[in-house]
């Protein structure tokens, strides 16, 4: 693999799992996505950036670290799923535009708790627009479709 999540996006994710889950004593084990699985979904899994976490010896969820455009640059997230791939957590890791900065508040972000991997966000629907960041809202919008359509995929094909 010739791409893994940077240093510093990793760190505010382990300390982002680490207050979630109240614990300092976790770990993260990739899931490696065989290439030919990759290749047929529409979320990015080769970049290690798709884990199971557990803490003393137990499963308590997984994550995923994407990247999405925003209007000029991109911006870094993390998702939570409990044990089931629902959503638990969606939190952006760093957003690098002078605006459109709103998509980042938990208020916003909280659209997302609860949805399991059937749901497929609406933008103007489910989602609320926000005036000044409606390129960052629309790509973050696509992008939590494209994951859950690529995990659901991974686990029809029991990848998962």
């Amino acid at each position: 693999m010739a791409f893994f999540v940077p240093e510093k996006i990793s760190k505010k994710a382990d300390k982002v799992i680490a207050k979630f889950y109240k614990t300092a004593d976790f770990s993260k084990e990739v899931l490696v996505i065989s290439e030919n699985f990759n290749a047929e979904t529409v979320a990015d899994f080769s970049k290690e950036n798709f884990f199971k976490i557990t803490s003393e010896g137990k499963h308590i969820g997984y994550g995923y670290i994407g990247n999405a455009p925003s209007k000029t640059a991109t911006f870094d997230y993390l998702i939570l799923f409990d044990t089931n791939f629902i959503i638990t957590k969606s939190k952006v890791l760093i957003y690098r535009e002078e605006y459109g900065g709103e998509i980042g508040s938990k208020r916003w972000l909280k659209q997302f708790t609860g949805a399991s991997l059937e749901k497929q966000f609406t933008y103007n629907q489910d989602i609320i627009p926000i005036s000044g960041a409606t390129i960052s809202v629309q790509s973050m919008t696509r992008s939590m479709n494209s994951l859950l359509e690529g995990i659901a995929f991974l686990k029809k094909n029991r990848q998962l």
